[in-house]
């Protein structure tokens, strides 16, 4: 995949406000066998966060017939993971500008203000409905009130969370509990392949792969005409993430193969304060939660000198990308690997009752956070950018939406406002499904089958999209990638490293293309480490791609060579697709404004 240009006739110029026109796909699939089973429904959800599980149960709800699809266990996405908690204004004297404002600025001048307000007013009672559906946040003392606490970039405390710094788990255990007791049908252990669409462009389905035996194995298809993807993010595409291993990008190489745009994915947020392991530490790092600071610890160098004091008015608390460049500084200055975050004031009860899951995995790593100050670096975070969408959560392919961290809604910007994740996952699950209500009744309303018998397994192809395979990276060609990006495009970017990134990229791609054609070494057979390895190196790409083009820094994406914003030049996103011919396009938007998606 080689970006095209910025010349006339390419198409990568600034837009005129006009959607891209009709999507036929690129007929690009991965390599995989043909489905050998089938089966029908209204609605397939793929993800099963709060993003996925919000959106399945309200199309439920609904009257449409839901699937859901998960690649591990329904409660072993990121959401479980998430620990600081959920932001809205539901605090005295808080107010929805208020967290506008917050989240305007976090955003770096690239959010989509229209989002961000749909996100803040709808928010609180997203909230609401989220603990009538059976989740329990912390209260304050003596009280029924949610605890609010503070994290970075907010100006108030508005940040509920529960079992003090496990709110992603309660979260998951509530929808979890609801889907179970809702009886919808679920398939886990799936990896989601490719998206299915009729002659013409619509969405009809995905095919996914079944791991391990059950009900369904292999290759098979749920076929529906409205695909939800909530996959989650792409922080495995780096050495060391905060992110599960499940999380290699999967939806937005799906989308990309399906023709359909995303955007800002160069815009990835390092989270500043990860538990540090060693320079050679790989794959899910510890998360030391921003609620940490929230509650007054302090960020250190090994002299224990507070180096944010002066960087900021909201010094330890500042916007994630001000906190994570400013450790790094600091490290390279002294020529270190890490920080310190200090919390021994707090003593060992509120360690004990407020972070219980971030002290457990200190002392498994053998630090005592209540008797020593907690070494700490940035590691991939978050995807601020994703599968770009409307605010009905529908992509710019008919039929197939988007919300959580594989979307893009405008709601980030250049850099996502702490804990604005789960509530953007939220409200936005809750309006693709009343979109989806909306529609034209199915064939179900009149025909029910709630067993969701099997069907034939076939796979038509847009007649417009001749179909073609993707070659595929051998499994271990994953390190490699990862290595590349972290050395090429992570927290520090220049353009040497980023040609230097791509170049390597290119030479993975390449290889693999030989082997495919049998000019080289074997290729891999299908299977799912080659498919991730494959959906990693396709994200990774456009990523690079991206970042190259963007010659500013700005919110969490640093470019050394170019230090400062460009507002006259780069207030503005680009909007990428990938072709038949595996090449990417880039357009770049006017403004900050995103155009129509084809669907709206």
């Amino acid at each position: 995949m080689t970006a095209t240009g910025t010349g006339t006739g390419t198409g990568t110029g600034p837009d005129s406000g006009a959607g891209p026109g009709p999507v036929s796909g690129t007929g690009i699939r991965l390599k995989a066998p043909a489905p050998g089973w089938s089966i029908e429904a209204d609605v397939v959800v793929v993800g099963s966060g709060v993003a996925g599980l919000t959106a399945a149960l309200r199309c439920a709800a609904a009257g449409r017939r839901t699937v859901v699809v998960t690649k591990a266990r329904l409660d072993d996405g990121s959401t479980r993971w998430a620990q600081g908690g959920i932001a809205a204004a539901l605090g005295d004297g808080d107010t929805p500008e208020q967290h506008l404002a917050d989240t305007l600025v976090a955003g770096a001048g690239l959010c989509d203000e229209a989002a961000v307000r749909t996100l803040v007013t709808e928010g609180p009672d997203a909230v609401h409905r989220l603990i009538r559906t059976g989740a329990r946040f912390d209260t304050a003392p003596d009280s029924d009130e949610i605890a609010l606490t503070r994290e970075g970039g907010h100006h108030r405390r508005r940040i509920a969370h529960a079992g003090g710094d496990a709110t992603g788990a309660e979260i998951s255990r509530a929808l979890v509990g609801a889907v179970r007791a809702a009886g919808l049908r679920t398939i886990e252990n799936a990896l989601v392949l490719d998206l299915l669409t009729d002659a013409d462009g619509h969405t009809s389905g995905v095919t996914l792969h079944v791991m391990g035996e059950g009900q369904h194995d292999g290759v098979g298809a749920v076929r529906a005409p409205a695909v939800v993807l909530a996959t989650g993010g792409m922080g495995q595409v780096f050495s060391a993430t905060t992110n599960p291993a499940v999380s290699t990008g999967d939806g937005v190489a799906l989308a990309l193969r399906a023709g359909a745009e995303v955007s800002d994915l160069e815009f990835v947020q390092f989270h500043p304060t990860p538990l540090y392991l060693g320079p050679d530490a790989e794959g899910q790092q510890p998360l030391i939660s921003e609620a940490v600071r929230g509650e007054g610890a302090h960020l250190v160098d090994a002299d224990g000198t507070r180096f944010m004091v002066g960087q900021h008015e909201l010094a330890e608390l500042a916007p994630r990308d001000i906190v994570a460049k400013a450790i790094m500084r600091r490290a390279h200055e002294q020529g270190v690997e890490h920080m310190y975050l200090d919390g021994r004031h707090f003593g060992a009860q509120m360690w004990e009752t407020r972070f219980p899951t971030i002290l457990a995995a200190c002392r498994s790593h053998g630090i005592d956070p209540v008797t020593e100050p907690i070494p700490v670096a940035p590691a991939a975070h978050y995807a601020s950018g994703g599968v770009r969408t409307d605010l009905r959560g529908r992509t710019t392919v008919p039929g197939l939406y988007a919300c959580g961290e594989v979307a893009c809604t405008g709601v980030h910007g250049a850099n996502r406002l702490a804990s604005n994740s789960l509530l953007e996952g939220l409200v936005f699950a809750e309006r693709i499904a009343a979109d989806i209500a909306e529609g034209p009744a199915p064939a179900s309303a009149t025909h029910p089958d709630p067993a969701l018998t099997p069907a034939p397994a076939t796979d038509p192809a847009p007649a417009s999209a001749p179909r073609t395979t993707l070659p595929l990276l051998a499994p271990e060609t994953r390190t490699a990638v990862q290595r590349i990006m972290t050395a090429g495009a992570g927290v520090l970017r220049s353009a040497g490293s980023l040609a230097h990134a791509a170049a390597e990229l290119d030479r993975l791609h390449r290889e693999a293309t030989e082997a495919s054609a049998g000019t080289t070494h074997k290729s891999p057979e299908p299977g799912v480490e080659a498919w991730e390895a494959t959906n990693l190196l396709c994200v990774a790409r456009v990523l690079v791609a991206a970042a190259q083009r963007r010659t500013e820094t700005r919110g969490c994406h640093w470019r050394e060579d170019h230090p400062d914003r460009d507002d006259a030049s780069w207030r503005r996103h680009f909007r990428i697709t990938l072709d038949a011919d595996r090449t990417l396009t880039l357009h770049t938007t006017e403004t900050a404004a995103f155009p129509p998606t084809t669907a709206s």
